[in-house]
């Protein structure tokens, strides 16, 4: 069954190779060197590179629209064959919130509530970017329904790295 598998940079080569993915997104700072692991296509790594701020920060480049609409068009294109890992720096909060966003897009009859728990669930140091929420929840026309799910579940536990976690995807999703 497809799966989102989400991790930090450290544990991407690792994760990938385990899971035999077929594509990444990698959310990290734009000047932070990422290898792609050898078994991806060039044309199936997604590098969106913005700093993990929730507010615009002098000399930091907050997360826009125009990546989520790239993140959006990205797992559009996904054929769902093989995983996907999502992965920032620490697998906490850029990786998080783009899983979550990544599920609300490719089930959009699914309850935010319970992919938000889901998450919560399987990492409990999982603090999704409520920047990047707040974006895809108008992009997707949640309604609020993707901001309010995060802030349900508020901010995970205290953590370096978070652990490596899967998604499940709906057959048909």
């Amino acid at each position: 069954m497809p799966a989102i598998h989400v991790c930090s940079l450290n544990r991407l080569a690792r994760t990938v190779e385990a899971i035999g993915a077929s594509h990444v997104a990698t959310l990290i700072n734009a000047g932070t060197p990422v290898q792609r692991p050898a078994r991806i296509a060039a044309e199936n790594h997604l590098f969106l590179g913005f700093n993990d701020i929730t507010e615009p920060t002098e000399g930091l480049l907050p997360p826009g629209e125009e990546h989520v609409r790239d993140l959006l068009r990205f797992v559009g294109d996904w054929d769902r064959a093989r995983p996907m890992v999502i992965h920032c720096w620490a697998g906490i909060s850029r990786s998080t919130a783009g899983a979550f966003i990544a599920m609300c897009s490719l089930h959009p009859e699914a309850d935010e509530a319970d992919i938000a728990r889901d998450i919560r669930t399987r990492s409990p140091s999982a603090t999704p970017n409520i920047r990047l929420v707040r974006l895809a929840d108008d992009l997707l026309g949640r309604q609020g329904r993707m901001v309010s799910a995060v802030e349900a579940i508020g901010r995970g536990r205290e953590a370096f790295e978070g652990h490596p976690f899967s998604l499940a995807l709906k057959l048909g999703g």
